[in-house]
């Protein structure tokens, strides 16, 4: 059961466990400089990630590739849109470089999503993957993937690949599909996406924003959708609403209340869940990988 929220949860102002340190290790400003020279985008700045300064002081980030202009308008969504450009062909090489000068071992990449391309960007996944694989030797890749428009043609090339984790994430509960600017049959589309990853052997994982008005119901129920798509791992974070024209926020939930869906998530059978205020797709995505795979047999993708 969800908790009542504390009576500091119910203003408009951000609660304190929602604040974060402005940027000024200096690996901040090494991967800063390190990406502009490379002219590479990462979710952590076109998202407006609130893990920004965590995570680039420690020398980490999530690579954005396809270019940082998405050709959808969700709502939820800080992320550029409109028209994008022709894709960069040395994307997945100065990807691959970017990962080994900051001494990755374990890499998360993730896109727009490109509905203008026949294959929604797979094969810039694959090239991705297979350049990170030739420039790091033993590392490990997680790729958090649009839907390809349904595409399963696309979603198998990138299966083909062998990433170490398939994420693809759901966002909110089916009935707010709607208010996030997503036609409601499109979360159907995403559980498929999950579905046959897991079919084709893949580990798979997902993640959910809480905020945006969902009940307690619609978050359980859909733990339930994702554990019967055979979901592995889960993230579960606060929607903070980038700008005042994007979907607005409904309320702020506690930590306490994010152990509690943690819990609730785990004994609905993920094999890992990460839950707090400020969890994101990719936050802590060794540990969770760790957790995964510390939990079940690898088993190579049947593609």
């Amino acid at each position: 059961m969800i908790i009542p929220p504390p009576p500091e949860t119910r203003q408009v102002r951000k609660p304190a466990w929602l604040k974060v340190r402005f940027p000024s290790h200096v690996h901040y400003f090494t991967v800063a400089s390190l990406l502009e020279s490379r002219g590479l985008h990462t979710i952590c700045r076109s998202a407006k990630c609130p893990n920004i300064a965590d995570c680039w002081s420690r020398k980490t980030a999530t690579f954005l590739i396809l270019g940082e202009v998405c050709t959808r308008a969700c709502a939820f969504c800080a992320v550029k849109k409109g028209a994008p450009p022709p894709l960069s062909p040395d994307e997945p090489e100065k990807v691959a470089e970017a990962a080994a000068a900051l001494g990755l071992t374990y890499v998360v990449v993730t896109s727009v999503t490109r509905d203008d391309l026949p294959d929604g960007g797979a094969g810039q996944f694959v090239r991705t993957l297979q350049a990170l694989r030739k420039q790091i030797a033993g590392v490990r890749i997680e790729v958090l993937v649009p839907d390809f428009g349904g595409n399963r043609e696309a979603l198998r090339d990138v299966l083909a690949a062998a990433p170490d984790i398939l994420n693809h994430n759901l966002e909110t509960v089916e009935a707010l599909y709607p208010r996030i600017g997503r036609p409601r049959d499109h979360y159907r589309r995403s559980l498929d996406v999950l579905r046959r990853a897991k079919d084709l052997g893949a580990r798979t994982k997902s993640g959910l924003m809480i905020g945006l008005g969902e009940s307690e119901a619609d978050v359980l129920r859909t733990f339930e959708d994702l554990r019967r798509a055979a979901c592995d791992a889960l993230t579960i974070g606060q929607y903070l609403q980038p700008t005042r024209s994007h979907a607005p926020l409904a309320r702020y939930y506690s930590p306490d209340e994010f152990e509690n869906l943690r819990q609730e998530a785990l004994a609905r059978g993920f094999s890992g869940v990460e839950s707090g205020p400020l969890v994101r797709s990719s936050f802590q995505a060794h540990r969770l990988y760790d957790t995964v795979i510390g939990l079940q047999k690898d088993r190579p993708c049947d593609t």
